[in-house]
């Protein structure tokens, strides 16, 4: 198997679990759920840090995306 591919199929697993944590977080934010909600944006910041780490998405997509994230977090505590 070339390495390309076993390289493709890591990135889609990866982004699969980021994709799955940001949709629990905004179910949380949706449902007001504020615990909940602050939780998973530590694991969704976590996740998309070593996902820009391993070179899946870029930096500055994961910092807009945290920033993007806390912001909808600071609309569940006001």
């Amino acid at each position: 198997m070339r390495q390309s591919t076993k390289a493709r199929i890591q990135n889609l697993v990866v982004r699969t679990q980021v994709r799955s944590v940001r949709r629990s977080f905004f179910e949380a934010v949706a449902g007001k759920q504020k615990d909940v909600a602050e939780k998973l944006y530590r694991q969704y910041c976590s996740l998309l840090d070593k996902t820009a780490k391993k070179g899946v998405i870029k930096k500055n997509t994961a910092s807009r995306r945290k920033t993007r994230a806390k912001a909808m977090l600071k609309t569940v505590q006001a």
